[in-house]
């Protein structure tokens, strides 16, 4: 599906087919939505979001699903909400076939903006001590 690789999450979406390209935007806007203050960008060759300094979620598109990498506390913390998707430490696939689950990300990535923002508040007292 993909050529060279992309410098902006707007370029990596417009390499896919157009029924993919809708998919992969309506879970950015998602994300967006989740995360406002999360900064986009392209890492490891994928769109991703990063919020307080600190990786928040990815996702790509492939042949025949989208992987979503939020992380590895998700899949111990939204077991029962991802059973249904094939999942391994820290992503999930969602088939192009089966509708995006939405309202899941959404909770997933305000999990993660939590995760994030608690973290951050404890890297300025972690710095005192020393």
């Amino acid at each position: 599906m993909r050529g060279t690789p992309a410098v902006d999450i707007e370029q990596y979406v417009a390499d896919f087919p157009q029924e993919v390209q809708k998919r992969l935007n309506a879970m950015l806007k998602t994300i967006r939505k989740a995360a406002p203050a999360a900064v986009g960008a392209i890492s490891y060759q994928m769109p991703a979001f990063k919020l307080e300094g600190r990786p928040l979620v990815y996702l790509a598109a492939y042949a025949h699903h989208i992987g979503f990498y939020p992380g590895a506390a998700i899949t111990t913390e939204f077991k029962n909400d991802i059973a249904g998707f094939k999942s391994a430490k820290g992503s999930v696939q969602f088939p192009h076939e089966k509708p995006l689950p939405l309202a899941l990300i959404t909770k997933i990535v305000k999990y993660r903006v939590k995760q994030n923002v608690e973290r951050a508040k404890k890297k300025p007292a972690a710095r005192a001590k020393r």
